[in-house]
Parts: structure tokens; sequence; C-alpha cells
């Protein structure tokens, strides 16, 4: 995911999220995901499933798709820990994690590529976005929110504002995944108006809960034509 590998012509790469299973994880492969998302325990928000599945998951479609953990956890040994259970080939931060533990675990885990979140809100989502880039692999816009009695790390179905995002894109030196309220409708709006090098969403393609083979293609046909 290293910057210089990337060209700007190529087009965007789509991760499935929310993924619950091995056989919503085939489904979203066979349509041509980059990248499958697992979410571990969250303190809000859909999709959470248990470490076990995560790990299992994993381990079925390891080498044919990007791997990645949601993982809650902040403090370094958390973090490093987790990986070690789920065996993934990537990593999502969810929540801001210190730049101290950020490097631990980037000492500990060498060869695991690292995503860190950031929730768009005003300007100082950008300040958030320059700080963090040189310490991860890439940076995730999503539209949570961190503060309150009950956090919302992701999965909120809800779009932010594309113009802060594309500020963000501008910015940093590192590939930006754009996620949030994506959905077959709006994704070649929001990939216009962003030039994401990715685009992620979970709610988006799903009926009653499960990953939605019509949806899904739809949502695809829509990120190629843009």
């Amino acid at each position: 995911m290293s910057p210089s590998h990337i060209a700007r012509s190529a087009p965007t790469r789509v991760k499935i999220c929310c993924i619950a299973s091995v056989d919503e994880a085939r489904l979203a492969i066979d349509a041509g995901a980059w990248a499958v998302g697992l979410v571990a325990a969250m303190p809000s928000g859909p999709g959470p499933i248990a470490d076990a599945l995560i790990t299992r998951i994993a381990g079925r479609v390891a080498g044919q798709v990007e791997t990645v953990l949601l993982t809650s956890r902040v403090e370094a040994a958390g973090i490093i820990e987790h990986h070690r259970q789920c065996r993934t080939s990537s990593v999502q931060l969810v929540d801001r994690v210190p730049f101290g533990d950020l490097e631990r675990v980037r000492r500990a885990l060498p060869g695991v590529r690292l995503v860190q979140v950031v929730h768009v809100k005003d300007d100082e989502s950008i300040d958030e976005a320059l700080g963090v880039a040189p310490r991860v692999d890439a940076i995730l816009l999503d539209s949570g929110v961190t503060a309150g009695p009950v956090r919302e790390l992701g999965g909120t179905g809800r779009t932010h504002d594309w113009s802060i995002s594309r500020r963000i894109r501008d910015s940093v030196g590192v590939p930006l995944i754009l996620a949030g309220g994506l959905t077959p409708e709006n994704v070649a709006g929001a990939i216009r108006a962003v030039r994401p090098w990715a685009v992620d969403l979970c709610s988006g393609i799903r009926a009653e809960g499960r990953l939605d083979a019509a949806r899904l293609a739809a949502f695809m046909q829509a990120v190629h034509a843009a």
C-alpha cells in the first residue's frame, strides 16, 4: 500500500466491510473486492463478530484478498495481541491511537499494514490526518462520532463533507480510503468529488443484515463506471 506503488490512473479499489462468514468473503472476492473488513468488538454499530470467526475467515481467504481486522483497541499491547490472535494482513484502527503506541505496533508487526480511521467533522480532521499519516500505511475517512455517551466508530450509514475529504486526500502522502454512507447510488459522485485510492462500505449493500449480491454488483459497476 505504499504510495510509490500507486498509479493515479488506477481503478478505485473496493473494501467490503462487516463480512460475517466465509461465504460472504467469497462473494466479495468474486465481485472483485480488493479487501474484506472483519469487525471485532465495538462500542456500537453493525457487523461485529467473534475473534475466533475473524481468525477462521481470514485463514480461509488468505492470499486471495486483503484481510482487515477492525479493532477498537488503542493501546499497543492490546492491538498487537488482537492481531496475533486474528492473523489478518491489515489492521484498521477505528479510534485514535497515541503516536507512541502506533510506533510500538509498527515495530512489533512489521509485515502488517496499518490503516488509521479519521472521523471527518471539520477542519480539525485535516490536522488529525496530517499528523498520523507518516505513521501508517493508509488513512480511512469515516463518519463516526468519537465523543459522547455512545461512541460511533464506524458503520453509521451517514455521509460526511466530501470537500474536507478531498482536502485531506490532496494533503496526505499515503493512500486514502473513503467510507461513510456509500451506496450504489452515490459512490460515483463520491469518487469524482474525492478521488480516493479506495472506497469502503458496510450497510449500503446489505439487505436484512446480509450481503446482497445484486446491490454488491450494482456498487462494483458504479465504481468501475466512475
